[in-house]
Parts: C-alpha cells; sequence; structure tokens
C-alpha cells in the first residue's frame, strides 16, 4: 500500500505563487508515474501536470508556461510549483501514483486565489 501526503496548499493572491509538495510513503519512485491533479467545487477532476514511468512530462494547457512538475527520486518526492496563480487555479489539489496497474491518492491540499 502507498501513501500519498500532500502539503504547501493555503491562500495567496492571484499572480503569486505556491509551491505544493507530495511525500510517497513507496521506495523506488523512480520508475513510477506520479502527477498533480485538481477539482474544482462542483467540477470534475482533472490532471494539471504528470511524470510517465518514462520521465517524460506533460502538462495541461493551463499550467503550460506557469507550473513546472518536478520529482525528487532520492526522498520520494515530487513537487508543483505554481507560479502567475489565477482566481481559476482555486480548487483541492490531489497528488496520484500509479505502478504496476494500481493507483493511489492522497488527501488533497486546497489551494485558494483571491483576486
Amino acid at each position: 500500500q502507498v501513501q500519498l501526503v500532500e502539503s504547501g496548499g493555503g491562500l495567496v493572491q492571484a499572480g503569486g505563487s505556491l509551491r505544493l509538495s507530495c511525500a510517497a510513503s513507496a521506495s523506488n519512485i523512480s520508475l513510477d508515474g506520479m502527477g498533480w491533479y485538481r477539482q474544482a467545487p462542483g467540477q470534475q477532476r482533472e490532471v494539471v501536470a504528470t511524470f510517465t514511468s518514462g520521465g517524460n512530462t506533460d502538462y495541461a494547457a493551463s499550467a503550460k508556461g506557469r507550473f513546472t512538475i518536478s520529482k525528487d527520486n532520492a526522498k520520494n518526492m515530487v513537487y508543483l510549483q505554481m507560479n502567475s496563480l489565477q482566481t481559476e487555479d482555486t480548487a483541492v489539489y490531489y497528488c496520484r501514483l500509479w505502478r504496476y496497474g494500481a493507483e493511489y491518492w492522497g488527501q488533497g491540499t486546497q489551494v485558494t486565489v483571491s483576486s
């Protein structure tokens, strides 16, 4: 069983930055797919940024140029640096890991961007 714990959310003004962190209890995450997703009130959960098991990154159109996903395999951590935040980025942000046909989710961290 893999546990994921997100942190780093909070309240920020539009134009500001936040860095989200996700700590994975799994070992050797270098071969795992990992990513960040978000869910705004009344909306479906959507992908924000991902690392494939091959190490490639992919971003949602809304995140390109503003958000950066990174991974520290030695610390079993994945991060999401979010810059130029907009009110539309307000959501609960979730970390996801997938390996060997199974997937795991964290509990989420709230990001609120005020105008």
